[in-house]
């Protein structure tokens, strides 16, 4: 499923997730947003249980916005599950590939864990 964050609900997900989050900024009236939106449910399927995929209107939640200096959407971040601190960002559309590999690296699956076993 994928969650609508709130700027009442977000403190709560990230404090008490144990999984990483990615999450997805958007307006209603961006096309480029309606793109990301679209991909969203490939990156559920994907994970399955492994991640959060939650989704922000930016215009209905301004703090948030705030709180990440959101100046134009989309915007994406990966948290880590462990440490709860952004782990990557995205501007803009990009790739369901890119959108995995930014969960992966929340997850401590990136490619340097996987070199270096960390």
């Amino acid at each position: 499923m994928i969650l609508e964050l709130s700027d009442e609900a977000y403190t709560e997900l990230v404090e008490s997730s144990d999984k990483a989050i990615f999450i997805d900024f958007y307006s209603p009236m961006c096309g480029p947003c309606q793109e990301v939106l679209a991909s969203l449910p490939h990156l559920e399927n994907y994970f399955k249980d492994e991640a959060i995929i939650a989704k922000v209107d930016v215009t209905q939640n301004p703090r948030l916005a705030k709180k990440y200096e959101i100046s134009s959407v989309p915007f994406c971040v990966s948290i880590g599950a462990k440490d709860k601190m952004v782990k990557d960002y995205e501007v803009g559309a990009a790739s369901v590939d890119r959108y995995i590999r930014m969960v992966q690296k929340a997850q401590g699956k990136g490619f340097f864990s996987r070199l270096f076993g960390k």
